[in-house]
């Protein structure tokens, strides 16, 4: 089954009312039939519905089917990217641990890995995505996570997934990769060995800034790496806290089921039906709008990459981009989504740009199906010094732009009268 027809398909079961539309199941709990039911579901004897915080019949479609689009065996919706982030990360790590982050991050990934975790006990270790081989200096026998994205917002790079997977299989890390600006329709990770992969849902994926939400998908075949793997004893132990269940010796995909039964069952950061009925339609038609975002920026980057006041354009489809050979070898088609940035003289000049657009929105989301403006410097990055928006990227006259599905016409005038105003 090809991609756009596992889009539209994949997951629904029609029930008794035979209707073509995933329905909305908006409800908080599930009867159990008796005591004996109820007691088989707590126990794992039995898979169905227990408490929307767990699981969800809506949610359900959408996670089985976003797992089978990205190629995945299973997935976990969240409530946001950042909490898929999160459980991802934690689902791997406790206080002691540390792992192993791309510098060229989105700012809030930056926060919550180099601020929030360190809370937490976990330490967090920086290389270029530009220099994967600088990971295997920083790999001790607490690292857990090995996480890059697969193309960096807002700096626009393509990491080389193959070579950053390759280092963390020969060490038994598990590598993590946001996905969420390439999605599914344009890059394949688990292709390249990646192991999970997560996504801001609230982006591309519904489309039109309808709503929050993230996702979390394992790779087929995950448990022969964590099985009997001394960085994760806590997939190989039983778990107190769920009746001694030992992660790995059940016959479901590992990783999503320990994130289910013990972080959403504790922390319930959870979408709420509504939203994953929202993701569901958005998922139906993500391979058209890619293929238009992707369009729309590549002219725009040609566009911008001509003009005088522009000193530098971060596009990986244009033939001049450092990253343009990663981006031939790991997107489809060479189509590298609607995400671009560019960067003009100064920190004023960038907002004096920003401030003359018309048609263009000062919006800190991106993948929506109206184009997007932002100045990272004075917003998403904002709270980093001076070196870590080096590290990460970011200067200060750097200009991000999500484009839309607007006439590119209208948004090439659009920009070339606020470089010009």
């Amino acid at each position: 089954m090809d991609l756009q027809t596992k889009a539209i398909h994949v997951g629904y079961e029609k029930d008794s009312q035979r209707t073509m539309a995933v329905p909305i199941y908006q409800t908080t709990a599930y009867e159990f039939n008796d005591t004996q039911h109820a007691a088989n579901l707590f126990s794992l004897k039995e898979l169905g519905n227990i408490y929307t915080r767990l699981n969800n019949p809506t949610t359900d479609v959408f996670e089985k089917r976003f797992a089978e689009v990205e190629g995945g065996a299973a997935s976990i919706a969240t409530a946001s990217g950042m909490s898929a982030i999160f459980y991802a990360i934690v689902n791997a790590s406790e206080a002691g641990d540390n792992i192993i982050c791309a510098s060229q991050l989105y700012g809030g990934t930056l926060t919550q890995t180099t601020y929030t975790l360190k809370r937490l006990g976990i330490e967090t270790r920086f290389f270029d995505v530009h220099k994967p081989e600088a990971i295997e200096a920083l790999v001790d026998e607490r690292t857990k996570i090995i996480f890059f994205e697969s193309l960096t917002n807002p700096s626009i790079d393509v990491a080389d997934i193959e070579a950053i997977t390759t280092i963390a299989n020969k060490y038994g890390i598990l590598s993590v990769v946001d996905n969420t600006v390439a999605t599914p329709i344009l890059c394949r990770p688990f292709e390249f060995g990646a192991d999970v992969i997560v996504h801001s849902t609230s982006k591309y994926t519904t489309g039109q800034g309808l709503a929050l939400g993230g996702i979390m998908v394992e790779r087929h075949n995950l448990v022969e790496k964590l099985k009997n793997n001394p960085r994760y004893t806590h997939f190989n132990e039983p778990d107190e806290s769920y009746h001694g269940l030992v992660y790995t010796e059940v016959p479901l995909p590992p990783y999503s089921l320990r994130a289910r039964l013990s972080l959403l069952r504790d922390l319930g950061a959870v979408p709420a039906p509504f939203n994953s009925w929202l993701f569901i339609q958005g998922l139906e038609h993500l391979s058209l709008r890619m293929q238009e975002h992707s369009k729309n920026a590549l002219a725009l980057a040609l566009f911008l990459e001509s003009h005088p006041k522009v000193t530098k354009v971060n596009y990986p489809g244009l033939k001049s981009n450092a990253n343009y050979k990663n981006a031939q070898k790991y997107f489809d088609g060479g189509a590298s989504s609607g995400l671009l940035s560019f960067e003009v003289s100064s920190y004023e000049e960038a907002a004096k740009v920003v401030d003359a657009t018309k048609i263009y929105s000062l919006v800190v989301n991106i993948g929506d199906s109206k184009s997007i403006i932002t100045h990272p410097a004075s917003t998403t990055h904002q709270q980093l010094k001076d070196d870590e928006l080096k590290a990460c990227g970011v200067s200060q006259g750097l200009i991000r732009i999500s484009c839309g599905l607007e006439s590119i016409n209208d948004l090439i005038a659009d920009i070339k009268q606020a470089l010009e105003a």
